[in-house]
């Protein structure tokens, strides 16, 4: 990803006609940091993207060098569902969402990324309460729809298109946060996404996420055979190794009936909320 963005805005800007100084201009930063970007030296920072496609006039897909006609099931499948009236997952903020005020109430100012955010309620729920919150999505109805959900509520929240598979932070965050999505990320790259947010959580931050588990006493779910909703479930207890060397304040897992397909059916899930210790040896 590092190589594709980088050329990209070096060939974005000079299409443009701008010099590196005039780009660091338009989006707030030095012109020594544009270099670095074209150079494949750093990446900008999340929330300095949206800004660059808006300075550029391309779409976060092209800024990424994105195909979205290479990625045809699993936007598709969203895209439809969140293009229908109202809120295919309701605006009702989800219990992690108070889990994660319990631990880490926004006292001060807080970055939150919300990853793979959906249509925004979490998101939405998370600026209402005063933290600074970021949030991607890979379908571009749901990040449409959580602009105008947060336009809804007179916040601020700095939403953007990106795949969970492909993106990497190069910049801490408070809180990273994230109900559901795990459950579509392949074992593969499981270390690898994790160990990145890992390494860019500030010093006493938290990480709050959620993943689908598979049971061998639970039916496959009828979701699984749908395009885009096939899911690559963690084992029971997978997700909380890769916090052995964090703080954890709570693991649990769960098992819940879902009607979200039509077809009654149930689905266990594995819930951790870990803190990056930063208060010395005990």
């Amino acid at each position: 990803m590092l190589d594709i963005l980088s050329a990209n805005i070096a060939s974005l800007r000079k299409e443009s006609g701008m010099t590196q100084s005039e780009l660091a201009a338009s989006v707030g930063v030095t012109f020594q940091a544009v270099s670095k970007w074209e150079t494949g030296q750093t990446l900008p920072d999340t929330a300095i993207l949206p800004k660059l496609a808006e300075t550029f006039g391309v779409s976060m897909d092209k800024l990424f060098g994105y195909d979205t006609a290479k990625a045809k099931n699993p936007v598709r499948y969203w895209d439809e569902s969140y293009a229908k009236d109202g809120y295919f997952w309701g605006v009702k903020p989800s219990w992690m969402c108070f889990k994660v005020m319990e631990l880490l109430p926004p006292t001060r100012r807080l970055k939150l990324l919300d990853i793979g955010c959906g249509e925004g309620k979490d998101a939405v729920f998370f600026a209402r309460c005063g933290y600074d919150v970021s949030a991607f999505d890979l379908s571009e109805i749901g990040v449409e729809k959580t602009k105008k959900l947060a336009d809804s509520a007179n916040v601020q929240v700095n939403v953007f298109r990106a795949d969970f598979q492909d993106f990497r932070l190069d910049s801490e965050y408070d809180i990273l946060y994230s109900s559901g999505v795990f459950g579509y990320m392949k074992p593969e790259l499981r270390s690898e996404i994790i160990e990145n947010y890992k390494k860019y959580t500030a010093p006493g931050g938290i990480n709050a996420f959620q993943t689908f588990v598979e049971k061998p006493f639970i039916k496959p779910s009828p979701e699984k055979d749908k395009p885009g909703r096939e899911r690559n479930y963690f084992r029971s207890g997978e997700l909380f190794t890769y916090y052995h060397d964090w703080y954890i304040h709570a693991v649990d897992e769960f098992i819940f009936d879902c009607n979200s397909s039509g077809i009654p059916h149930k689905h266990a899930t594995n819930h951790i909320f870990a803190e990056k210790w930063d208060k010395g040896e005990i």
